[in-house]
Order: structure tokens, then C-alpha cells, then sequence
């Protein structure tokens, strides 16, 4: 029989450390239902949260050490809170380092973690797309939270989240993977403006099934082109001496293409902020529908 990932992340942590976990967190990965490369260009995002997730057991410890074990990799890994307390020379890419990052980041927001063991496991497939580091950060964020008894903003600890990933994996994403894995809620998207992250949770259709279909490609944010397309967005903000693409008219953009200026430039701006806005509808009333529309054609080219 094959246990579920609360049963294994409990029996991984009873054979690592010797006792039962304290308690279980969770947090999941994602699917964008409609709002590519916009989070990062201030824009409106439409994720949902899905059933796949990372799993922490997680007892608490009398000093300021983590140990984590890690079922997908086979490893367990240890580190001082104190020694996160500054960032690496270079990015560091190491499943750990998804933990200690999150740890140094929520040191950088001022908040007091304490020591803990972990055993963590996850269903989200790394390198799908599927938001498997945001999944990580967001439930070491819960655990740190649990065992320091931490207030639990969802906004702030995406934001911490994304700080992580940003300044200590090295990947400049944006605020959507880690706002919906803190903030998502089941049978509801997430309409979210990453500019004052504001939200509102969006309901579903009745009997609406998402299917996630596995192309088998897999990719890593830090060794993609993702970086290089945020480069083009913000080169193309200063272009336009805006503060963001959000902030760039349609009739700015057709202007600039009658000028035939450079389309890594001109090109990002055409893909229309107010779809997303539309998607997640107006008001309450017909959202469910607006959000069944999305099926059709909704992703940006």
C-alpha cells in the first residue's frame, strides 16, 4: 500500500530523530490559469492552487539548529540559524538552500525563528512549471512560523518567500508562485495586482476539473531564459519611462511599433493586462463563468 505524503513525511522524521513530529504544514504548488511574465511587470495573475504539495513534519528543537531530511533527494541537511544571517557570495542552488534562504529571508523581515527538525517530501514535479520552489519556501515559511509560533501574513511571507528566491537562489521571479501557495484556497483561483497585492479569491465554476498534462520537459527558473525575459521587461520599462509595463498604453506600444524599434522591446507590452483583469470578472456575480471562458484561447502567445 502505498502511504500518503503525511504518512511518509511522519515516518521519515520518526526514523531520522527518534520521536514523533510535533505537527504537519503544507503548502502547494500552482497552475496559471491565465497572466504570463506579467507578476514581475506589476500586471494581474489568475493561478490556482492544486492538490499536488510539499509536506513538512516538523518537531521543535531547544536551540537555534534545522535539521532537515529530504525523502525526494535522500539527504539530510543541518545548519545554525545564525549562520544565514548574511547572504552567500553566489547564488546557491542546493535543495538546502531553498531552506536557508527562506530562514535568512525571514531573519531579514525581523522575525525570530528558532530551531526545528523537519522531514520533507513533495508530489510537485521539480522543473514542470508546477512552482515546486515556491511549494518549498512557502511550507518552510509555515514550519518556522509553527514552531515560532510567527504570525501568519500571507502576503508578507510570499513576499519573504520571493525575497529568498531572489536574492539567495538567484532567480528574479515574481510574486505569483509564492502569493498563491500562502494565499490559494480550494475550488477558488487567485485574481492578484503584484502591485499592491491585493486579492481576491475567485470562484470555480461547479464541476470544474483542471487537467495538468506532463509534457515530460523539464527546466530549472535559475538556468532558463526566465531571468534574461525579466531583463527585457524592465529594459523595455525604462524605454517607455514607466515604472513598470503594467503602467505602458496599447497606443504607446503601436507607436513605438511604427518606429520599428527593437521587438524584445516593443513585443512584451502586447500582451493585454486587462484579459487577466477580465477573467477574474468584476464583481462577484458571473465570475464563475468569465473564469469557464478562460479554456478558450486564454494564454498569452
Amino acid at each position: 500500500m502505498t502511504l500518503s505524503l503525511q504518512d511518509q513525511a511522519t515516518q521519515a522524521f520518526t526514523d531520522a530523530f527518534g520521536r514523533p513530529p510535533d505537527v504537519l504544514v503544507r503548502a502547494s504548488g500552482r497552475v496559471n490559469l491565465i497572466g504570463e511574465h506579467t507578476d514581475y511587470n506589476d500586471g494581474f495573475v489568475l493561478p490556482l492552487a492544486i492538490d499536488r504539495a510539499v509536506w513538512i513534519a516538523i518537531g521543535a528543537r531547544s536551540d537555534e539548529m534545522i535539521r532537515i531530511h529530504s525523502l525526494d533527494f535522500e539527504q539530510t541537511e543541518q545548519f545554525d540559524v545564525d549562520s544565514v544571517r548574511q547572504l552567500p557570495t553566489a547564488p546557491a542552488t542546493a535543495w538546502i538552500d531553498y531552506v536557508r534562504g527562506t530562514v535568512w529571508s525571514l531573519l531579514q523581515e525581523g522575525l525570530s525563528v528558532t530551531g526545528w527538525d523537519g522531514a520533507m517530501v513533495g508530489d510537485v514535479p521539480i522543473g514542470a512549471g508546477l512552482s515546486s520552489s515556491a511549494a518549498a519556501e512557502l511550507a518552510v515559511a509555515r514550519a518556522c512560523a509553527t514552531i515560532g509560533d510567527l504570525p501568519w501574513g500571507p502576503a508578507r511571507m510570499a513576499v519573504c518567500s520571493q525575497r529568498a528566491e531572489n536574492r539567495w537562489v538567484g532567480v528574479n521571479c515574481g510574486i505569483m508562485d509564492q502569493m498563491i501557495s500562502a494565499a490559494g484556497a480550494e475550488g477558488r483561483a487567485l485574481l492578484l495586482d503584484c502591485r499592491t497585492l491585493e486579492t481576491d479569491l475567485v470562484p470555480l465554476p461547479d464541476s470544474t476539473n483542471i487537467v495538468i498534462l506532463d509534457t515530460g520537459t523539464r527546466r530549472g527558473l535559475v538556468d532558463s531564459a526566465y531571468n534574461e525575459r525579466r531583463s527585457q521587461c524592465e529594459a523595455a520599462a525604462a524605454h517607455f519611462d514607466v515604472t513598470a509595463l503594467r503602467d505602458v498604453t496599447l497606443a504607446t506600444v503601436s507607436g513605438a511599433r511604427r518606429t520599428r524599434r527593437d521587438d524584445t522591446q516593443t513585443g512584451a507590452p502586447r500582451h493585454l493586462r486587462k484579459r487577466t483583469h477580465h477573467r477574474g470578472g468584476g464583481g462577484h456575480a458571473g465570475r464563475g463563468q468569465s473564469v469557464a471562458r478562460i479554456a478558450h484561447g486564454c494564454k498569452s502567445p
